[in-house]
């Protein structure tokens, strides 16, 4: 009986511990790969425009980061950390660009109150965006992962981080660009 209990106990955990991996684990892109380009409504400080991922890069590297849906706990707490660190990232020469399924009139608000207005996020209702760059839900297609991407202004991949726990995306973000600058500035 004993045994049966242990094997079930340790095949229960090894399932669970997969289906935990699932959630966070995708194909998404890597270091190298090119980044997809797009358009999209955005709302920085809840005025919309159209952002274009080409012309942010003209400018410097991009960080890209997609969440779930705006104002669930996470996604705000992610929203105030990158709002926090925006001028870390200007240091570096990047910008910050969010994307969610949401619609803009959503992330008018959520530009504003979650945002700061520090930087901008973008409306991909459609979801075209999340699924362009693999960063889907396991369980739900049509809404984004928790997953961000530091892209090179000639459009390659150089970062890429999954994590459905908003604390590390940007600490982890910076530093890759630090990393990058500084490779880059020896060159």
């Amino acid at each position: 009986m004993k045994s049966r209990i242990l094997s079930f106990t340790v095949g229960g955990a090894l399932a669970i511990a997969a289906a935990l991996h699932s959630l966070t684990a995708g194909a998404t892109l890597k270091p190298g790969d090119a980044a997809p380009d797009f358009t999209a409504q955005a709302s920085l400080g809840g005025n919309v425009y159209d952002y274009s991922l080409a012309d942010a890069l003209k400018k410097g590297p991009v960080v890209l980061y997609f969440y779930p849906a705006a104002f669930t706990k996470g996604c705000t707490i992610e929203a105030h950390e990158f709002a926090e660190a925006v001028d870390q990232y200007k240091a570096e020469g990047a910008t910050v660009i969010g994307v969610s399924h949401d619609n803009i009139d959503t992330l008018k608000k959520f530009s504003v109150s979650e945002c700061r207005s520090k930087f901008p996020v973008a409306a991909d209702a459609d979801s075209k965006i999340i699924r362009s760059y693999d960063a889907s839900m396991p369980m739900k297609s049509t809404m984004a992962n928790r997953v961000s991407y530091v892209i090179a202004p000639d459009g390659k991949v150089i970062y890429e981080y999954t994590s459905l726990s908003p604390d590390q995306h940007v600490a982890n973000t910076l530093q890759a660009l630090r990393d990058w600058n500084a490779k880059h500035k020896t060159q």
